[in-house]
């Protein structure tokens, strides 16, 4: 076989490929509390971004957090897991993608609070968000990211 036809043949095998098998979306299981809405924006953010989310609603949503290492001051309204990591809050999915580039050694990532105007939330942004990474050794939070 010549070069011309193997690589011709390489091309067509490769164009056949199911896109599925290529970009598989990433998996995100969100734990909110039942009555909040903002939480659903959020999902739906996430999805928009190419996550496919599954939402569990909980009335142990602090619990959660806690126990995935996000210190009480630091706790969003939502948690999500994705790929080992919990991100707390409204984070942007920027910041996620990061993450999951990075790969470091933390429990995840959080920020604080509902911040007016991050994603899922109502409102202009009014200023940087700071994204905090937490560890379930104890540690104190440090600064993951400003957005």
């Amino acid at each position: 076989m010549n070069r011309r036809v193997f690589c011709t043949a390489l091309l067509l095998a490769s164009a056949a490929m199911p896109l599925r098998a290529v970009a598989a979306p990433t998996r995100a299981t969100l734990y909110k509390t039942p009555q909040c809405g903002c939480c659903g924006g959020y999902a739906a953010y996430l999805r928009q971004n190419g996550f496919a989310v599954e939402e569990r609603p909980t009335d142990d949503l602090a619990e959660i957090s806690l126990k995935a290492g996000v210190p009480a001051d630091l706790q969003g309204c939502h948690t999500t897991f994705i790929d080992n990591y919990v991100v707390d809050g409204h984070v942007p999915v920027n910041v996620i993608r990061k993450l999951l580039a990075e790969r470091p050694v933390i429990a995840g990532i959080t920020l604080p609070g509902m911040p007016e105007g991050s994603p899922g939330m109502t409102g202009s942004k009014s200023g940087p968000f700071t994204i905090y990474a937490v560890t379930k050794d104890g540690a104190p939070p440090k600064v993951y990211a400003v957005e």
